[in-house]
């Protein structure tokens, strides 16, 4: 019988031994967060080159920075793209199948890495323009990533290891922050080396040399390049199992496939007309009473710890070069040429990502399955919070010279507890709680209110971190709240974080069909069906 086959399939997944196949899934999905991470945070590394080469002011004492509009659409038009494709790819993904849709993200992410490199126009503003048309499209393709990895790697995975192998998927975001770190200041060496420039002190035209304007195009474009290694991996793999048996309803296909990559061998007879008889109380729409009452305030949790985090996670890693200005980290803009300033800011972020962002991703990959995905929400969240406010209240204190190192390594565990915490879990649980039609929406949605608290948390922060006396702020932006009340509004948001996390239910060591609710469907089509583990 069908559903005995369907039933069969799903233990099997659930307690196949980890093999070659489950890693090379990992890498192959892990890329394209590999170049997700890249094109995200790299933007932040060239906005001040950008500054240099398209804004400068004849005679001005300081060198060319974005305007607030042009610097607020560079650095977040990615990200509202991002929004729109977690949405439209989620949707997309239950609807025609994971592996169909997979291919198409990557191929949009190379299209758009190239193309933001190939900014042409006659202006500084078509220039920009044209940079934020095809950065729009870069975070659509992104933004269909989400949703397809977690779901894809989910599905595959068995029920003890599944948290690491989707942890590990993200936490190849890391990497991709360490690799612009690392891209940024080769190219800005290798141009400085060849292209001597003076200080801005020294010589304002002259600091910037014109090869800088290839510097940002070449580090732009190398984005593509991850993807494309991966883009015929990705092509080659088969649709996963439990979308073929759960929601195309054909075990017989699901069998050949998990037989053919994994070397599972389940016997699945084919479908007939009577076996494919749904329980009703199982067939529920998305959004529907019944999916309310089972899963909405899942949703909701998700999607609200996701929104929480992301204004935190974002303001603060977009802007990390402010932020080490601000506290002396970086030397003044004047005492550098464009080459030196990017090394330096590269040179920051890269020592950040690899003492604080690096080590939080894979201590989640290596405990989540110990200690669970709930424990680990709540221990970031609250560390977060307590690192948040230890920087905010004596803001002062650390503004002093003799106390930059201490900030940065409290600045540091801030984004250690990031990812050992919720920046890792928000990305995993949507892919595990919610039934296998839904799934990869369900993940979108939480995906794209994570987004929007990066887009206020982007946008917003550009202008509440500016000085409160007016005459401290940068040119063209209104007095903000300053770092000091920024840093504490951050803090507050991850109180909420951490309360709204008792939303959250725990999946570790539960099969997807106990977490979703899906077992009930199978045991009535099957009475032998998937027993609660």
């Amino acid at each position: 019988m069908a559903a005995k086959g369907r039933v069969d399939l799903l233990l099997k997944l659930d307690h196949a031994k980890t093999q070659l196949y489950h890693v090379k899934a990992v890498i192959i999905s892990g890329m394209g967060f590999f170049t997700d991470a890249y094109d995200l945070f790299c933007i932040s590394l060239v906005t001040k080159l950008l500054g240099r080469i398209y804004y400068q002011v004849e005679g001005s004492p300081k060198p060319g920075i974005l305007p607030p509009n042009v610097a607020a659409a560079v650095n977040g038009v990615a990200l509202c793209g991002t929004l729109a494709g977690q949405l439209f790819f989620g949707w997309l993904g239950d609807k025609l199948g994971r592996k169909r849709v997979f291919g198409i993200t990557l191929l949009l992410m190379m299209i758009s890495s190239i193309g933001s490199g190939l900014s042409f126009g006659s202006s500084p503003k078509t220039v920009m323009a044209t940079l934020c048309f095809f950065r729009f499209w870069l975070g659509f393709g992104i933004g269909g990533d989400y949703p397809l990895s977690a779901t894809i790697m989910a599905e595959y995975s068995n029920k003890k290891t599944r948290g690491a192998f989707i942890a590990a998927v993200f936490a190849m975001q890391g990497f991709g922050i360490l690799a612009g770190g690392v891209v940024a200041m080769a190219v800005s060496a290798t141009f400085g080396a060849v292209y001597k420039a003076p200080a801005y002190s020294v010589d304002p035209v002259g600091s910037t040399v014109p090869q800088a304007d290839y510097v940002w195009r070449i580090i732009l474009m190398l984005g593509a390049l991850p993807a494309a290694l991966t883009y015929y991996w990705r092509m080659k793999m088969p649709e996963t199992p439990r979308y073929t048996a759960l929601v195309a309803k054909n075990a017989e296909k699901a069998s050949r496939d998990m037989s053919k990559v994994m070397g599972i061998e389940v016997q699945a007879q084919k479908e007939v007309g009577e076996e494919k008889v749904i329980n009703k109380s199982n067939s529920f729409g998305l959004l529907s009473e019944e999916f309310l009452r089972r899963h909405g305030l899942h949703l909701l949790g998700t999607a609200s710890t996701w929104f929480l985090l992301d204004i935190a996670y974002y303001s603060q890693n977009l802007f990390q070069k402010d932020i080490f200005s601000a506290v002396g980290w970086l030397p003044k803009a004047t005492t550098m040429n464009a080459m030196e300033e990017l090394f330096k800011i590269a040179r920051a972020q890269f020592l950040i990502a690899l003492c604080g962002t690096v080590p939080g991703y894979w201590f989640t990959v290596f405990l989540i399955d110990h200690i669970g995905r709930f424990t680990i929400q709540l221990i970031g969240f609250f560390f977060m919070t307590v690192f948040m406010f230890v920087l905010a209240i004596p803001y002062h204190h650390w503004t002093l010279k003799e106390n930059n190192i201490g900030f940065v390594v409290i600045y540091g565990l801030t984004f250690f507890f990031a990812n050992f915490g919720p920046n890792s879990t928000t990305f995993i649980v949507p892919a595990e709680i919610f039934p296998a039609r839904f799934r990869s929406t369900c993940h979108g949605i939480s995906a794209a209110a994570g987004k929007a608290g990066a887009i206020i948390g982007a946008f917003g922060f550009l202008y509440a971190a500016q000085n409160q006396d007016k005459s401290k702020v940068d040119p063209g932006y209104p007095a903000g709240i300053g770092m000091k009340n920024s840093l504490m509004v951050l803090g507050m948001m991850n109180v909420l974080g951490f309360l709204l996390t008792f939303l959250v239910p725990e999946p570790k060591g539960r099969s997807l069909e106990e977490m979703s609710g899906e077992n009930e469907e199978v045991d009535q089509a099957h009475p032998t069906g998937i027993e609660t583990v």
